[in-house]
């Protein structure tokens, strides 16, 4: 896999965009939250899993997906080595983690709302 083919994976999903943090390329949601990066020197990317998700793929591809270091590692943060990536399983797993970033997306506007409901309560 290329980093323009992990490009035009990212690039895929309706309303991604292409942003820059840390001097790398990253792919944020429309909220701005990022679900896949390519890492400085163009060999390898990562895709924000689960915990649960990262240790099957990794289990399935050990070549292909590896942890990331420390504790974006332990929360799901993982590495895909393009030298050794399927494109087709690459883009299985940037489907997961955009779902993955839609539904945190969707509790987080949950709880802002009964947080709103509850302060306005409060407030009467």
């Amino acid at each position: 896999m290329t980093p323009t083919q992990f490009r035009k994976i990212a690039l895929g999903f309706d309303g991604a965009v292409e942003a820059s943090h840390m001097n790398h390329p990253d792919f944020r949601a429309p909220n701005g939250k990022i679900f896949a990066t390519i890492h400085a020197g163009s060999t390898q990317g990562m895709v924000k899993l689960t915990p649960e998700q990262q240790e099957r793929f990794i289990r399935e591809s050990p070549d292909m997906f590896s942890p990331a270091a420390g504790a974006w590692g332990r929360q799901g943060a993982t590495i895909v080595q393009f030298a050794a990536a399927d494109p087709e399983l690459v883009g299985e797993a940037m489907t997961l983690a955009w779902q993955n970033l839609s539904r945190q997306t969707s509790r987080d506007t949950a709880t802002r709302r009964g947080k709103t409901r509850r302060i306005g309560r409060a407030r009467r």
